[in-house]
């Protein structure tokens, strides 16, 4: 029997490694709603398709947040720019999944250039930000 491939490039495979056990659930979950769905035969093309879905929804999700330490209750201040820190690192995430879904991780930086531009404009952003923030997600 032939090894199916799903057609993932090595970089969502490298993007997802390290949360296996969470693709594997994901995937399991699916095939298993499409099979109680009444879909008679899980083929080659539907099961490609539920892998990679899988792969993307996990890559585009960011991993869950570690608790963060107890805040001294002394320092005020500390627990503020904890608060600041997570708020910007969840808007720099946002960020870049908008920018993935715009100019999708395939393109190369020269091409996303091209995409995003406008983009950038309208939301008054400077490209090199948008594209550090689009290669932050992948």
């Amino acid at each position: 029997m032939a090894a199916l491939d799903y057609g993932l490039s090595q970089r969502a495979l490298i993007a997802v490694s390290a949360r296996a056990d969470t693709v594997a659930e994901l995937i399991t979950r699916r095939l298993a709603a499409l099979a109680h769905s009444g879909y008679r035969q899980l083929d080659e093309p539907a099961v490609r398709a539920v892998v990679r879905e899988a792969v993307r929804d996990v890559r585009t999700t960011p991993p869950p947040a570690l608790p963060p330490p107890d805040p001294d209750p002394a320092d005020p201040t500390g627990a503020a720019l904890r608060r600041v820190a997570d708020d910007l690192f969840a808007s720099a995430h946002a960020l870049g999944e908008l920018m993935l879904e715009v100019a999708p991780a395939y393109l190369s930086d020269a091409e996303a250039v091209e995409v995003l531009a406008l983009l950038c404009e309208q939301i008054s952003t400077s490209l090199e930000h948008a594209l550090a923030a689009r290669r932050y997600a992948m």
